[in-house]
């Protein structure tokens, strides 16, 4: 499952060639959906997280999301709130919210949107499950 995730990551945040990135999508989305239904909604909104960061916010290089880390995540069938979120970018732990809505197969997000707050204090990483 980890090293599930840390391809993922790796993948959505290097914006790898095309024919590259297809060959690997594929079998990335053969992977998760393996997943059970709510793992596999978690990875995607986590996933998704890091790609529009990524996109939309310039300077930063997201490579991790912990979902959970201030508050415990909100999650239905096929949606996910993580009023508590935090991610990683260049060494530096931020806070995040985040609310994702999936198709009924978990696979792929009908809606997605975030807002981030402020760096959490390197003092408290270790509390939250982030690492540097």
């Amino acid at each position: 499952m980890l090293m599930l995730k840390s391809t993922v990551l790796a993948i959505a945040a290097a914006g790898l060639a095309s024919s590259a990135f297809a060959a690997d999508h594929t079998a990335i989305r053969r992977q998760i959906a393996k997943l059970d239904p709510q793992t596999r909604l978690e990875q995607r909104c986590n996933g998704r997280a890091i790609g529009r960061i990524a996109r939309e916010r310039k300077g930063m290089s997201p490579e991790e999301v912990v979902a959970y880390a201030f508050a415990d995540t909100i999650k239905s069938e096929h949606a996910m709130k993580a009023p508590g979120a935090a991610f990683r970018s260049k060494g530096k732990w931020y806070h995040l919210s985040y609310n994702c809505h999936t198709t009924d197969d978990n696979m792929s997000i009908v809606s997605f949107d975030y807002r981030i707050g402020a760096v959490v204090p390197r003092s408290e990483w270790s509390k939250h499950y982030l690492v540097p």
